[in-house]
Formats: structure tokens, C-alpha cells, sequence
């Protein structure tokens, strides 16, 4: 099952917001006007789950550039969310947080994403939402294997860059290891064999340009 090119299942959760304080949020609040980091995660006082949920929130302020709402969820209560949010980090807790953490309790979303385990608890997902409300990008991983944030910052990159390039139509495309400011693609055979006239293995991470 996957939701990539789909309409995302809309839903309204409490939350505990950036604040500290209780509301309910509705997924399709944000159609139109923004774009969707909605990620989920096992459990709270849990331990990749607190390295992820800081990181996300390091990076508020890059999501915010471009226009983007990050959404937290796993199926603990908006309660807990605000009791681990104020634990100290020596003592497992994680601190503030920059965006909404969602209480998915009925793991109602969690089904309909696709993302609910067989003990009831959410895997690493990713989705990535655009303002028509449409899932362009789905990442899952199992539970031992935090995330890299920076992918999801690097996607919707590729997605807001393709859908200019849509909007100039001059319609673009991003190759593997593609990056914000890197030779995109033209969707055809000739685009193809112009993009690897000065690149014929494609292109290389600039770590590993940096180790040859």
C-alpha cells in the first residue's frame, strides 16, 4: 500500500502545540497554504524517537523557508507528549519542541498512512505533503533506524523545484543525489544523454568526491 499521488487521508488530532498548550488540528487546514512534513514515531520516552524529534525541531526554521508545517504523531496521548517535552534530557526527556506533536490514541491515522505495527505502535514514517493536499513522497523505517531529517529537507527541495519548473513550463526533473542548486533533468532520451555529458556517473555525494 502506498499514498504517493493520492489525496492524504485528512484527520483532526489533539495536539500539544509548541507552547505547551492543548488544540485540535486538521490536516486539511493546511490545503492550500502550506505544504505537510507529517512524520510519525513509536512512542514517546523512547530512545531514536527523542534523537529525531530534536532534530526536526533544530531544523524549524528551514521547513518554515519553505512554507512547510512539520506534524509529529505517534499514538501516545497529547499529555504525554507535554510530560516528555518537560523532562529534563539527562533524565530522557527532550525539551521543547518547534511544531505540533499529534495524539493519534485510536491509531485511526496510523491505519489509514499505512504506518501501524502489529504491537500498535507507528514505524518511522515520512510524508511529504504538497498545498493540494496530495502525498509526493512516503519513507518508512523500522524501528531501530532513525531517520536523516536532512532527506526530507532534500525532497521537498526536488518537489517545490519540479513543480516551478511545471508552473515556467520548462518541466524539470531531479536525478539521484540531486540537491538545491544542482543540474536537473530533462524528462526525455536527449535529456538523459545531456545530463551525463559532463557527469557519466551520475551525480557523486560531495563526501564521497571528498574521499577519492
Amino acid at each position: 500500500m502506498t499514498l504517493v499521488q493520492e489525496e492524504a487521508p485528512d484527520f483532526t488530532l489533539a495536539a500539544c502545540m509548541p507552547d505547551d498548550s492543548f488544540k485540535e488540528i486538521t490536516l486539511s487546514s493546511f490545503k492550500g497554504s502550506k505544504y505537510v512534513v507529517l512524520y510519525t514515531y513509536p512512542a514517546d520516552f523512547t530512545f531514536v524517537c527523542a534523537s529525531e524529534l530534536v532534530v526536526f525541531s533544530k531544523m524549524q526554521k528551514e521547513f518554515e523557508a519553505r512554507d512547510c508545517q512539520v506534524l509529529g504523531m505517534s499514538i501516545d496521548t497529547e499529555h504525554v507528549h507535554k510530560a516528555w517535552k518537560n523532562t529534563p534530557k539527562d533524565k530522557g526527556g527532550i525539551g521543547p519542541i518547534a511544531h505540533p506533536l499529534l495524539a493519534d490514541v485510536k491509531k485511526e491515522v496510523a491505519t489509514k498512512y499505512g504506518c501501524l505495527l502489529k504491537n500498535g505502535l507507528c514505524l518511522r514514517a515520512v510524508y511529504i505533503i504538497d498545498k493540494a493536499g496530495v502525498v509526493r513522497c512516503e519513507m518508512k523505517n523500522d524501528l531501530p533506524l532513525g531517520r536523516n531529517v536532512e532527506e526530507a529537507i532534500r525532497v521537498l527541495d526536488a518537489l517545490q523545484f519540479h513543480e516551478k519548473s511545471v508552473a515556467e513550463g520548462n518541466v524539470q526533473v531531479c536525478p539521484a543525489n540531486w540537491r538545491k542548486g544542482a543540474k536537473s533533468m530533462t524528462p526525455t532520451t536527449q535529456g538523459v544523454a545531456d545530463y551525463f555529458k559532463d557527469r557519466p556517473d551520475g551525480e557523486v555525494p560531495a563526501e564521497k568526491r571528498a574521499r577519492t
